[in-house]
């Protein structure tokens, strides 16, 4: 089954789509492309749940690879993804691209190039007075290709502006930043019903912090992490660092959490939702299928794209 159209693997947290993703990657002799937006950082393990042994022979791609407290970006993400991209292709493999970050996948599937956007120094100084709403009101006067749902911070807040500020101020670069959507991908989401997923998400998390999640966030901030970036990461990062530095007890820590996860949860699969009707289609399948008959749903859908 060789030179298959990117397949991606996507669905919401606690649905075993990496798992799918490394049993169908033996199959069709494929490596993994990992489309999360927190896994990328070294030393965030538990709390991204990056469970590398399941992954077993199978490669995988764009985790580990940045240090905690960095701040990835989408720009950078593009450029990573195909460097992986072409050097998994030159060895003759196929390519999964495996993740719950929506903002990912669909911008690779939309064939987005972004060009590197320098920092503007002038541009900083002149908004750093301003509150996080007249930032806002600053950026819906520009229209991006990024999604600002996301910006809840002022130093968030600026960067949009800088990027947005840098595309107006450049117009020939609207020729590279035009969608190029891939035709021939086959987007295959692990689908799992509300209630079986609030009960992974509970008992995942509780294992989690059986398995030392309190001390890992506490080995990041103790090598000299700021605990304001860890807290910028959201979810497990978020919570857990405001338990490690004193500011809401174990049970308080471990309650809101559980309701992120769960908020966290329905936002993506209103991303994967808006996905469609934006054009790309997900053909879903549901997480309990047996093996045998999840792989046969797998192998046909690309079979199927193949011929046509």
């Amino acid at each position: 089954m060789n030179r298959l159209p990117l397949i991606v693997i996507t669905g919401p947290t606690a649905s075993g789509k990496t798992a799918r993703a490394v049993a169908l990657a033996r199959e069709i002799d494929a490596e993994i492309i990992s489309a999360d937006s927190r896994q990328l950082y070294r030393g965030m393990d538990l709390g991204t749940g990056k469970d590398l042994e399941e992954y077993g022979d199978v490669p995988y791609h764009l985790i580990d690879i940045c240090d905690a407290g960095y701040k990835y970006n989408l720009f950078e993400y593009l450029r990573d993804y195909q460097l992986a991209y072409d050097d998994i292709r030159s060895r003759g493999k196929n390519v999964i691209l495996c993740g719950g970050t929506g903002l990912y996948v669909e911008s690779v599937l939309k064939g987005i190039a972004l060009p590197p956007v320098p920092q503007n120094d002038e541009l900083r100084a002149s908004l750093a007075d301003k509150s996080l709403e007249e930032l806002t009101e600053i950026l819906k006067r520009y229209k991006t290709l990024r999604n600002n749902s996301d910006i809840d911070t002022c130093k968030r807040a600026i960067r949009a502006i800088e990027i947005a500020t840098y595309y107006h101020e450049n117009p020939s670069l609207k020729v590279m930043t035009e969608p190029h959507p891939i035709e021939d991908a086959v987007v295959i989401g692990v689908n799992i019903d509300r209630e079986a997923r609030r009960q992974r998400i509970t008992s995942r998390l509780q294992a989690r912090i059986d398995a030392g999640m309190i001390d890992e966030v506490r080995r990041l901030v103790d090598s000299g992490v700021d605990p304001e970036d860890l807290i910028y990461y959201g979810l497990e990062y978020k919570f857990v660092t405001k338990h490690v530095i004193g500011e809401l007890t174990q049970q308080e820590m471990f309650e809101l959490l559980e309701i992120a996860i769960h908020q966290f949860a329905k936002r993506q699969m209103t991303w994967f939702r808006g996905m469609e009707k934006r054009g790309f289609p997900i053909h879903w399948l549901d997480y309990d299928l047996p093996h045998e008959e999840f792989m046969a749903q797998c192998l046909a859908l690309i079979n199927e794209a193949k011929r046509g």
